[in-house]
């Protein structure tokens, strides 16, 4: 009887001890104003941004942004995977999915595309590259 109530004694007191521990919390981004760019408050000055080639394990990628009043209005895929046909088919349909999203975002938050995530990576490094000289 001693054993049972020293075993469960010790069993509450660990339960206490862990619900006592507070949960590590993420990170949690600043919004943008609507209609900004980026992650950095302020409008961008119009112009075209080309982002950095950022190698990745299929070949480098790099995107080429345009910014018109403080709003992103269009990505281009500058260098995309393209050393044999899987690559290339890769990013064609890679791309497009992840140039909508950046324009729908009108930053570099956006997922991945299953199925491509080295380009995908890549892709996003170079936009925010990109949207990073935009706000200078």
């Amino acid at each position: 009887m001693r054993r049972l109530l020293l075993s469960t004694a010790v069993t509450v007191a660990g339960v206490c001890s862990l619900l006592a521990l507070k949960p590590h919390q993420p990170a949690v981004a600043v919004p943008t104003q609507p209609g900004s760019v980026g992650t950095t408050p302020g409008t961008p000055p119009s112009g075209t941004y080309t982002g950095d080639v950022v190698d990745t394990r299929y070949g480098p990628v790099q995107v080429r942004v345009t910014i018109a009043d403080g709003r992103l209005t269009d990505v281009t895929a500058v260098r995309t995977p393209s050393e044999n046909e899987r690559d290339r088919e890769i990013a064609g349909y890679a791309v497009p999915t992840l140039t909508g999203e950046a324009l729908t975002a009108q930053s570099a938050h956006i997922d991945t595309v299953s199925g491509a995530t080295y380009t995908s990576e890549g892709y996003i490094r170079s936009l925010q590259s990109a949207l990073d000289q935009a706000h200078g």
